[in-house]
């Protein structure tokens, strides 16, 4: 069985990414890209589906042994992890080096104390699990194949085949290393060159230290912060400058239900705040590289703007259904894919509109194919705003006019009249302005519940919703208007979970609700962090802090979050590590930051 969510760590090549268990398991590879078919699809399935194990050897009908420490070595998203045994402690150095060829995970074995006993346990499934390739030596190498991938293994450990798997036994002692490394190369191609794990190894810690050191925060957050940035890098894509929303597909929102969603696409919504979070810490060029990427992505057809796209601007991100696999813990189906694509959520042009805002502020180079962009989705929202649609939660019932969306039209037309109003830019300003004026008003007569003080999640509806939070972030309406504090307020009464964590919106258990799916999710992370800087912004400082570090004591040992947290089962849920959690941790440390409201 897989470990907890919480219990894996993320390596990545900015490429792709591994997750790697306590017990020294990795259950979790796409190779090459994030969104390829799994090597290893353990993760979601058993040992059957792909694994690679190495840890220290134990018995046949026992229990792996789980590290007794692991840590990032420094500023890295290069793990290492220790265990101790009867017969001493061995560390075991796991990472992927940024990649200039094949793509590689390296795992190094280092002996500390006494002599322990090793074992490597490797089982290449692909087609996530499904297939079995042709594992066979080649020039001493060992090669496994099926249809285009193969995938090549390197030790210098002696090897031996059983049960369809690869093995290699050794111990080590102190001052020993013995490096494994697979290496991904198109099936009809000459193998990928040796490896070179130790000066791999210099190399990789050289690039994260080079990365971390432009960041130009420095307040009481900052382990935090730099943890989330280098979590957020290490979901780009290199090639394109793609952010991937989590590295995962269908890591269950509820733990043996139906809400499992691939994840491993570029939602614009995430990627737009991504870019936000990057700008305000000093880097640039990731900024830079998405804008590039999403004028890609939505060239020749801007005015239908997708909400998510593939890593490489693909627009076709057809869903199915993988029934080989039986889901983690149970939870199925499995999906890949994503249907929600083609969904109308009005509020993705207010988010990219603000992003490209951004960058426009803090001096990111002017593009002009960007500011035509940008007026080119003015004019689409002058025609389409009025129109109910899915909405930020990407719900599969029926169209609303979700008063979030609205709100992000409102942030669309406002930013753009602001780029024209700077001069770079030309466009009908005072019908904007006009324009802007009657979204603003449409939202407060009938996105508004008198009776009880707040905005509703949409218009004639009585159901509140945490995307409500963004209302004040947004400048829709200031922090101290009274519709605000009573929207926050009537969330926090309605929406909070007995730790006082927030959730989206209602659900109804068995019961189908607004979303269109029968059963619950935990407490949504990033719109427990949309509150907490809602409550710094109406000068509740102290209890936002105290609910930051609640949340912060929410993550993994690693500094890691999912998407969720299961009030009931005290656990993390949902694809992980996910960006959309990672996102307003960052701004929500800088505002606090900003208003001296942090302890010690």
């Amino acid at each position: 069985m897989a470990g907890r969510i919480e219990d894996y760590a993320l390596i990545g090549d900015m490429q792709t990414a591994a997750l790697v268990c306590r017990d020294g398991t990795v259950d979790w590879l796409c190779l090459p890209r994030f969104d390829s078919h799994a090597v290893f699809a353990g993760l979601l399935g058993t040992e059957e589906h792909g694994f690679w194990r190495l840890g220290p050897a134990y018995a046949a009908d026992a229990q792996p042994p789980t590290a007794a420490r692991r840590g990032y070595r420094g500023d890295s998203l290069i793990l290492e992890s220790e265990w101790d045994t009867p017969r001493g402690t061995v560390r075991v150095t796991d990472f992927m080096p940024p990649r200039d060829g094949a793509p590689q995970l390296v795992r190094i074995v280092e002996g500390v104390t006494g002599r322990v006993p090793m074992r490597s346990a490797l089982r290449m499934r692909f087609s996530y699990g499904r297939v079995v390739p042709w594992v066979h030596k080649h020039d001493g190498r060992t090669v496994a194949v099926a249809g285009p991938d193969s995938v090549w293994f390197d030790t210098e450990a002696e090897t031996f085949g059983k049960a369809l798997t690869t093995y290699a036994d050794f111990t080590v002692a102190p001052g020993d290393r013995i490096a494994f490394t697979i290496s991904w190369e198109p099936s009809h191609r000459e193998p990928p060159a040796l490896p070179e794990p130790e000066a791999s190894l210099r190399a990789t810690e050289d690039f994260w230290r080079d990365w971390v050191g432009q960041c130009t925060y420095h307040g009481p957050y900052r382990e935090a912060v730099v943890r989330s940035l280098i979590t957020l890098k290490a979901l780009t894509y290199a090639p394109t400058g793609g952010i991937v929303a989590a590295p995962t597909t269908s890591l269950p929102e509820d733990i043996g239900g139906v809400r499992n969603w691939d994840y491993r696409y570029t939602w614009l919504r995430d990627a737009a705040i991504t870019l936000s979070s990057l700008l305000r810490t000093g880097y640039r060029e990731e900024a830079r590289a998405w804008r590039e990427w999403l004028l890609r992505a939505v060239a020749g057809d801007p005015e239908n703007l997708q909400i998510m796209y593939g890593i490489a601007g693909e627009r076709e991100l057809g869903e199915a259904e993988l029934d080989w696999l039986p889901g983690y813990e149970n939870s199925a189906p499995v999906r890949v894919g994503n249907g929600a694509a083609h969904q109308l959520q009005l509020d993705v042009y207010g988010e990219v509109t603000e992003a490209l805002h951004l960058a426009h502020m803090t001096g990111l180079a002017r593009n002009d194919y960007a500011s035509l962009l940008q007026l080119k989705l003015i004019r689409y929202l002058e025609d389409h705003w009025q129109e109910p649609d899915e909405g930020i939660w990407e719900v599969r019932g029926p169209r609303r006019h979700f008063v979030h969306s609205k709100v992000m039209a409102w942030v669309a037309v406002d930013r753009t009249i602001k780029l024209i109003e700077s001069g770079d830019a030309d466009g009908p300003l005072e019908r904007w302005r006009e324009l802007r004026d009657d979204i603003h008003r449409d939202v407060c007569e009938k996105g508004f519940d008198q009776e009880r003080n707040t905005f509703t999640q949409s218009y004639g509806s009585k159901e509140l919703d945490a995307s409500l939070l963004l209302i004040p972030q947004m400048g829709f309406l200031p922090p101290d208007d009274k519709r605000v504090i009573g929207t926050i307020e009537a969330i926090q009464r309605e929406l909070s979970t007995s730790d006082g964590f927030i959730l989206r919106y209602p659900t109804e258990g068995d019961s189908e609700g607004v979303d269109g799916l029968p059963g619950d999710e935990g407490a949504f992370l990033a719109c427990s962090f949309w509150m907490a800087d809602d409550l710094a912004m109406i000068g509740r400082v102290d209890e936002a802090r105290k609910l930051f570090e609640k949340l912060l004591a929410l993550r993994n040992d690693l500094g890691l979050l999912a998407e969720e947290w299961d009030p009931r089962l005290q656990r993390q849920v949902g694809n992980f590590p996910q960006a959309f959690s990672h996102v307003p941790l960052i701004d929500t440390a800088l505002r606090l930051t900003a208003s001296g409201a942090y302890g010690g």
